[in-house]
């Protein structure tokens, strides 16, 4: 495994000393943002959890190698390089016996996270089973991932954009635990609300770090999801954004758009109507999210 994973020195001596550590994608960076947007979206994100006491680990796929913990440079080639792919879990072999580089996903992070034994990832929203999925077959492969790589993924739920029904349907079949910290509802990514319940509502950082110990040590093989909901301040209107969502659903439909073309399409359709709103909601729950996984991943080290 040496000659594939590189990790960096700082990650290297925090997973050797025990001290907490929280996993990050890259796909946030190549595809998530515009530059500059995408470069401060990810610095801030490692200084939330710096913060909060941990030590952040942003994974990519670089010239071949997979590394874990990125260098300025690494992260601002990432931010301007045009042509970077999204890599998943069928990806990974290729890309790295090709020598390419590609940003991680969802899936792909939570599989190199447990390489590096990372058990703390923070992330925007998880993929999930597409509207339409029902003829389709459209559904994200971060739901498999979640169903057995030991890795706890702390996110804003689903993005809105996803049939969030169905995709709570999908994660309670393959027995993946939905916690909502301090929350009822599983997050709708732009939104608190869904209307869709999670599994278990756990009040704090210290209870939720106790239960992926507990997890680890029954052996329980899936990760666990930690909802977190966007903060109050910076949510968008649910009954706007759920009306819009399906115009634009209906209008990638007429325009023939599918496939991998979809999600783009329809976020850049959310842009575009929030008057630019969505992107700095995006960038709200982001940051929220990596200063929640740092307090776990402090009170995990802690037990």
């Amino acid at each position: 495994m040496k000659q594939y994973l590189e990790i960096s020195k700082e990650v290297a001596e925090a997973l050797t000393a025990g001290r907490p550590v929280v996993a990050l994608e890259s796909t946030i960076i190549s595809h998530g943002f515009p530059y500059p947007q995408n470069l401060e979206c990810s610095q801030t994100c490692e200084s939330r959890i710096r913060e909060a006491g941990a030590v952040p680990a942003t994974i990519a796929i670089i010239d071949g190698k997979i590394k874990v913990g990125l260098s300025d440079e690494e992260v601002l080639f990432l931010a301007k390089a045009e042509g970077i792919s999204k890599c998943s879990r069928r990806d990974i072999a290729a890309v790295v016996a090709g020598g390419r580089s590609a940003a991680t996903t969802v899936a792909s992070t939570m599989i190199v996270a447990a390489m590096a034994g990372i058990k703390v990832f923070a992330t925007g929203g998880i993929g999930g089973v597409h509207r339409g999925a029902e003829q389709t077959f459209d559904i994200s492969a971060d739901l498999e991932e979640l169903a057995q790589t030991p890795v706890a993924v702390v996110c804003a739920g689903a993005k809105s954009i996803l049939d969030l029904r169905l995709t709570r349907e999908y994660l309670e079949t393959a027995g993946v635990p939905v916690i909502g910290y301090d929350t009822d509802d599983f997050p709708n990514f732009y939104t608190r609300r869904s209307g869709t319940k999670v599994d278990y509502n756990i009040q704090t950082t210290e209870e939720i770090a106790g239960l992926i110990r507990t997890s680890h040590e029954l052996g329980m093989q899936g990760g666990i999801l930690v909802c977190n909901p966007i903060p109050a301040e910076s949510e968008l209107d649910y009954e706007f954004i759920t009306a819009n969502i399906d115009a634009a659903i209906q209008e990638a439909e007429r325009q023939g758009i599918a496939g991998k073309e979809t999600t783009p399409f329809l976020l850049g359709k959310l842009y575009e109507i929030t008057g630019g709103k969505s992107i700095e909601a995006n960038k709200a729950l982001v940051f929220n999210n990596a200063k929640v996984a740092a307090e776990i991943a402090v009170a995990l080290s802690k037990i």
